[in-house]
């Protein structure tokens, strides 16, 4: 099954908690504090894989999550990084953020892409040891990793895309110039996806061909199965536009000209100024009747277009169309890459006045980011950490709140499980 668009959640690995630990050795009694980092959390990282052409591998599983860092440990060890999660995904790969839309990375080169940072490991109580602070037993915890949802586009890196009608013969053309083996019918909607092909011109000229689903009326609004892949033309450099010019679905080719130019333009205006030739495809349905050939390629070419007559079925006219494309190509530019658009917003980082505090009949609850932070890094069974917790707490204006919403002496604080006799 071709699928190419898919949204997943990632998530970078904790950071691993420092360490609380004193020298231990004999004929060394007062050691000091040696207890190690916590370890880095692990990054989520997107590469390239040229062996995928679909993002099928994320239709079931959508959360990734890299390894957590490990805690320190004693004797000044750090703990061990978390394992980096490799995500693959195929060449030309759009990642988006999910709640803006905008572009983060467009993978369509070989440089790999950190989507999600680890967090940082704690320090351990080696660190706070001071000439006052002899003996800390306290450390700081890791830092949770980076986590976002994002949106994995697939918009296929083809030089040439084949535009038109269901049943125009855009397969049948795909498979005469290229090795590809795209399924070929006579009924309306044969090919349910893109398919790709390498064009050999001659030797070191070639170029990729796309063969991009029939389009109808309405397509850009979501009709039929062609407005799916419209985004798979957005990097191609040419667009060949394949019309029947026999007429042998009872329809006008002009009309039909015009009604997949007005649909392309609707997806994307630029789209309507790529550089594009018109084909006129099974000419060999008129026999020698040419008068519909030579008026539709005035129409064409009076509109500024290059026009070619082509039988795909019978290969005629098919060698010079492809040594016209190939011609084409050298003046455009390369294939499109594009640019990043999403700007990472600044952290909000909570204070002590954002806290809220409730009271259910003597037991005061206080919650908030910054004091779930500041309890984690406390070591409660620790006098000098009680009281650097007490001194954290009385300089932010917590107790005066407190005090001012009525809190009396014996009543219990409740904070993340952490529980106080308050005393004034």
């Amino acid at each position: 099954m071709f699928i190419d668009k898919a949204t997943i959640f990632v998530q970078g690995g904790k950071g691993g908690n420092g360490a609380v630990s004193f020298h231990r050795e004999k004929y060394i009694p007062s050691g000091g504090p040696d207890g190690g980092d916590g370890g880095r959390g692990g990054d989520v990282i997107v590469v390239v894989d040229d062996h995928m052409s679909t993002l099928m591998d994320f239709r079931y599983k959508r959360k990734y999550v890299a390894g957590n860092g490990a805690d320190g440990r004693g004797n000044r060890c750090s703990g061990k990084s978390g394992e980096n999660l490799i995500i693959k995904v195929p060449r030309g790969t759009l990642i988006r953020d999910k709640e803006t839309g905008m572009i983060i990375k467009d993978m369509s080169t070989d440089d790999s892409f950190v989507v999600a940072r680890g967090g940082r490991g704690g320090w351990g109580n080696m660190h706070f040891a001071t000439p006052t602070r002899q003996v800390p037993r306290f450390a700081k915890p890791g830092t949770e990793g980076e986590s976002r949802e994002i949106i994995l586009e697939l918009k296929l890196l083809a030089d040439v895309g084949l535009v038109g009608f269901p049943n125009v013969g855009k397969s049948t053309l795909l498979s005469v110039v290229t090795k590809a083996n795209p399924k070929i019918a006579n009924y309306h909607f044969t090919t349910l996806y893109p398919n790709l092909g390498v064009v050999y011109v001659s030797e070191g000229v070639s170029f990729v061909m796309a063969d991009i689903p029939g389009l109808i009326e309405g397509a850009s609004e979501g009709i039929g199965l062609g407005h799916d892949f419209l985004r798979h033309v957005d990097r191609c450099r040419l667009l060949i536009h394949l019309v029947d010019v026999s007429g042998s679905e009872g329809r006008d080719p002009v009309d039909d000209f015009e009604t997949i130019n007005v649909e392309l333009r609707e997806y994307n205006p630029q789209l309507a100024e790529r550089p594009q030739i018109v084909v006129g495809n099974k000419c060999d349905l008129l026999g020698d009747n040419r008068q519909p050939i030579e008026d539709f390629r005035a129409y064409v070419e009076s509109k500024g277009y290059e026009f070619f007559e082509m039988s795909a079925v019978t290969h005629k006219g098919t060698a010079e169309l492809i040594r016209a494309v190939a011609q084409k190509l050298r003046e455009l530019p390369p294939v499109i890459i594009y640019e990043p658009e999403y700007a990472p917003p600044e952290p909000e980082l909570s204070t002590p006045d954002e806290l809220t505090i409730e009271n259910y009949d003597g037991d005061w609850i206080v919650e908030g980011d910054w004091i779930r932070r500041l309890i984690d890094s406390i070591n409660l069974t620790d006098y000098e950490s009680r009281m650097y917790f007490d001194r954290m707490l009385r300089d932010s204006g917590v107790f005066e709140r407190l005090e001012a919403m009525g809190i009396k002496d014996g009543d219990t604080v409740n904070i993340y499980g952490a529980e106080f006799e308050y005393k004034s």
